[in-house]
């Protein structure tokens, strides 16, 4: 694997809301730095900046990808995993299940 290759790829919406893979360190600073800048942020930043020594082999990709989620959570880019909705789909019928005529210990 390329060093700045990410271990699993992180799903995001860009454009018009068309979900995307960004597989490596470089997908993420080229992401990052065609932000507009009127939508920069304190987390847009930090991703940048991560993926810059990311990139000049001062940190590791992992970090740079740990950054870049947290950026595309804050902005609401970041496409759940297929296995979260399941598992929250899941959650939910039974908070409901729980919380409705069902639930005996009321």
């Amino acid at each position: 694997m390329e060093h700045n290759q990410f271990q699993h790829p992180v799903r995001v919406l860009v454009g018009l809301g068309f979900p995307t893979n960004i597989q490596s360190v470089k997908d993420a600073f080229v992401l990052l730095d065609e932000w507009p800048p009127s939508k920069r942020n304190p987390a847009h930043g930090v991703a940048l900046n991560a993926c810059r020594a990311a990139l000049a082999g001062e940190v590791d990709a992992e970090t740079a990808r740990s950054t870049f989620i947290a950026f595309a959570r804050r902005m609401d880019l970041l496409v759940p995993d297929a296995g979260d909705i399941v598992a929250a789909k899941a959650v939910g019928a039974f908070g409901a299940a729980s919380t409705g005529l069902y639930n005996k210990s009321m």
